[in-house]
């Protein structure tokens, strides 16, 4: 093996263990909940005082991603630490419990739950939190991310739930192909949303996450694989082989993109040829070259004039970057993309991994780390940052 590969597997491994002791030695919330809520500049928790950052805020993004990386990381480790193993199982299962409750009572996942009670929320208009409602059949991303962690979960610990688990993720991407989701969970959940959102392939590149699991794990995807990768080039590959946020368009989210590629190898595996192997690369390639703004990546960037259009630099898609670069490598052994992998290794350990403690600034701008919530508040929960090394990991072991 290469040994610069042989060491980044060894320092991603690493930066995992280190990453999930220290949120596994955090306090839960409500007992259950996966408790992430530091700011990472001053490393303070937040507080209530905090208002949508603090601890009476607890939100299924953050806690499914949380649940799949626990359990998906727990399998990893057993042949490495299997004391962190044990940890990592011991957490899931209340976590899974906490989890399948909201949803049997609220009949979805919430974007947010609030106070004691747990009750489903969004911001209002005056930013205070209003009950979040809506048509049953509208799917949202949280609904997959917590579908996500729950089967994962099932499989480790819960066997005979597996079925059902992988009848409800299906479930959701049946939502998708019937243009039943929701891209904004703040917005009141329904058909005016819906009818009036952009055309984005965000859900379907998050839903290529749940086949990629299903493959993971042996499960069938019911199609939804293939059908959501070939959709979503079909709609928004331009010429140039970059993949626009809207059909047609000229701004493209680069971490976006390339999540999409990384998705895309890891749930076709071998089922990818050479020919789409090929688009797959130049998607890959023309959104780094594209949104590439050292110390990071862009949130947005000009697909014509490949540069970006905003200073602000998220964490995560360089972690993707990380994974992306390792799985076509792996199948096209093409120097520039090990190249794109060392840029961003670099950028990523060298600019945003804090070491001590085991975490990463969120966003950077300009002037360095900056206080903004890419998404949700909460830090990564082993997800963004765990997942992607451990399928680099994977990609080349």
């Amino acid at each position: 093996m290469d040994p610069w590969i042989a060491d980044a597997r060894h320092r991603y491994r690493a930066a995992n263990a280190g990453a999930l002791r220290w949120m596994l030695d955090r306090p839960r919330l409500h007992g259950a909940f996966l408790n992430t809520k530091t700011n990472p500049l001053t490393l303070a928790d937040y507080t209530d005082a905090d208002g949508w950052r603090g601890p009476a805020f607890t939100y299924g993004w953050i806690q499914g991603r949380g649940l799949e990386a626990l359990v998906r990381h727990a399998r990893h480790f057993a042949g490495h630490d299997p004391a962190l193993a044990v940890r990592l199982n011991a957490a899931a299962g209340p976590l899974a419990e906490a989890l399948d409750r909201l949803v049997r009572r609220d009949g979805r996942a919430s974007f947010a739950w609030h106070g004691p009670g747990l009750d489903p929320v969004r911001p209002g208009t005056d930013g205070a939190p209003v009950r979040q409602d809506g048509p049953a059949d509208i799917v949202t991303f949280s609904d997959i991310f917590v579908a996500k962690g729950q089967l994962a979960a099932a499989v480790a610990l819960d066997p005979a739930a597996v079925p059902a688990r992988r009848t409800a993720l299906l479930a959701i991407g049946e939502g998708i192909a019937r243009g039943r989701f929701q891209i904004d969970e703040k917005a009141a959940l329904s058909d005016a949303t819906i009818d009036a959102q952009p055309r984005e392939y965000g859900p379907r590149m998050i839903f290529l996450g749940a086949t990629g699991l299903l493959r993971a794990l042996g499960l069938d995807d019911g199609g939804f694989g293939r059908r959501f990768v070939d959709e979503v080039l079909a709609a928004h590959a331009r010429p140039d082989g970059a993949l626009a946020d809207e059909p047609g368009g000229r701004i493209g989210n680069p971490g976006h993109a390339i999540e999409f590629v990384g998705f895309a190898l890891e749930t076709l595996g071998d089922g990818a040829d050479d020919a789409l192997v090929a688009r797959l690369s130049a998607a890959f390639h023309a959104a780094w070259d594209a949104g590439w703004s050292p110390p990071g990546l862009t949130l947005k960037a000009d697909l014509d004039a490949r540069r970006p259009v905003t200073p602000i630099r998220p964490w995560w898609p360089l972690p993707e970057t990380i994974r992306a670069a390792a799985l076509l490598w792996t199948r096209t052994r093409d120097p520039r993309t090990l190249a794109v992998w060392k840029a961003a290794d670099a950028a990523f350990f060298g600019s945003y991994w804090r070491g001590e403690p085991p975490i990463a600034y969120q966003t950077r701008d300009d002037g360095g780390p900056m206080d903004f919530v890419p998404a949700t508040p909460d830090l990564d929960p082993g997800y963004h940052t765990g997942l992607s090394l451990l399928g680099a990991i994977e990609a080349v072991g």
